[in-house]
This record gives C-alpha cells, sequence and structure tokens, in this order.
C-alpha cells in the first residue's frame, strides 16, 4: 500500500461520560505508525466522516468527545474540521489530550480543554520535570489546561476556566477562575499572576479563595505554600527560599 492510500484506523469508545476518539495511520498492515498527518489528511478526514457515518445512531447525541491525538501533530484548521464533523452528527469536541506541544498550544489557543502530557515526565524527587507549556489567549469559562511541568499563559483566565499544573503556574494577566500547581504534590510549587480577581489557588493538596479586595492595589502577586497554608506575597518581595518559613 502507497503513502497516497494509508491505512486509517478509527475508533469513537465510551469512557467515563464522555467518548474518546482515536486514530491510527499506518502506511500498510503491520508497518510503523505514521505521525505527519499532513501527506494524508484528506484521506483522515475522510475516513472520519464515514466512520461517524456509518456509527449513526450508536451513541446518543450531545455526547462530549475527547480527542486522544497522541504524538500527531494538529493544527488549528484540522482541529476544527474534526469538530466541524463531529458536530454534524450532533457530538461536541471539547478536550484535547496531547504529546505535542504545538497542539496543545493549537488546541488552548481556538478554545479547547487541553491534557498535555509526556511519557518521561517524573516527579520523584531529584528528577527534571517535562518542559513549560506557554499559551497566549484568554482561557474561557469551562476550558481547563492540565500539563506536567510549568505553565505560562499569556492571557486572562475567566471565571470557570481552569489550571492544572504538575509544577509552577504563570499567569501574565488576570486570574479570575481557578489555579492548581503542584497537582501532583509538589508543595514548593508557585501561582503567579499580574493581577487576582475572585479566584481560587490550589497549591499541592492544600486550597485558597481569593477575591480583588484581598490586593486593592492590583499588583502582581504570588502564591506559595507555608506551614500555615497558602499565603499570598507581593512579587516584588517574594524570595523562593524563603517561601515555606
Amino acid at each position: 500500500m502507497s503513502d497516497e492510500s494509508p491505512l486509517i484506523r478509527i475508533a469513537l469508545e465510551p469512557e467515563a461520560d464522555f467518548l474518546r476518539l482515536t486514530w491510527e495511520v499506518r502506511p500498510g498492515e503491520g508497518k510503523p505508525e505514521i505521525k505527519e498527518l499532513a501527506p494524508h489528511w484528506s484521506a483522515l478526514e475522510q475516513s472520519l466522516a464515514t466512520y461517524l457515518q456509518l456509527q449513526d445512531g450508536r451513541w446518543p447525541g450531545g455526547k462530549t468527545v475527547r480527542l486522544a491525538a497522541r504524538n500527531y501533530l494538529l493544527d488549528a484548521r484540522q482541529l476544527q474540521a474534526i469538530a466541524q464533523c463531529l458536530k454534524r452528527h450532533q457530538f461536541s469536541l471539547q478536550w484535547i489530550e496531547t504529546n505535542r506541544r504545538q497542539t496543545a498550544v493549537a488546541a488552548a489557543s481556538a478554545g479547547y480543554s487541553v491534557q498535555q502530557t509526556a511519557p518521561q515526565a517524573r516527579y520523584l524527587a531529584g528528577e527534571k520535570e517535562t518542559a513549560p507549556l506557554v499559551l497566549k489567549n484568554t482561557l474561557r469559562s469551562g476550558a481547563e489546561i492540565r500539563h506536567n511541568g510549568d505553565v505560562i499563559l499569556w492571557g486572562d483566565v475567566n471565571p470557570g476556566g481552569e489550571i492544572i499544573a504538575g509544577g509552577d503556574i504563570l499567569i501574565w494577566g488576570t486570574l479570575r477562575g481557578t489555579a492548581h500547581a503542584g497537582a501532583k504534590g509538589k508543595e514548593d510549587a508557585v501561582v503567579m499572576m499580574l493581577r487576582s480577581g475572585a479566584s481560587q489557588i490550589r497549591i499541592a493538596d492544600q486550597v485558597a479563595r481569593v477575591t480583588p479586595e484581598d490586593n486593592p492595589q492590583g499588583e502582581p502577586e504570588v502564591a506559595h505554600l507555608t506551614p500555615d497554608g497558602i499565603r499570598i506575597t507581593p512579587l516584588w518581595s517574594f524570595k523562593r527560599s524563603a517561601a515555606s518559613q
């Protein structure tokens, strides 16, 4: 089988309260999986449309779909095409799970909830975490970002938006939603924000609620964990080495 006619397998399967969409693209039976989709995009898009047509009626309409993109590289246009194909069958694409930073950025920029994972990431003491995820967009209500390492957001987190990071969270904007740093138990993680609105901040297993009145000057702040719980300190006076004291 040539590259012009790849072998494509697609599956839409129930998991918890959503459907998980997966696929694999191979040049032929028994051949290594293809990770570069661009040369085969038309075939994949047509295969997805055909698959959904054949599966029509199997699942109730209105179901949320999570796309397990794994190591496939997808841009915003391709994600939109997948979403439109699903929408024609009354499914809603809301989550993108990916190992690729470019796909995570494209998905978050398009307003989808994102879970970026890296198989090599570790949380044991002394082991290096995965590289930061950098996003330039506003996190809308209902959207969620999950990443094993640090998350840097150039934009606001709206009410109902949530960032969950294994490491630090840096928000170059206003935090009005939820930020959970050190989600795997990393107690020296911090949440930095240029401005805070009504929000919830979590570090490891500790939680604090913040209101605009807590920072009347609107100065950049850092939330960090102390023996007395989460403390919020002006950025200019924060020192990580003293954060736990």
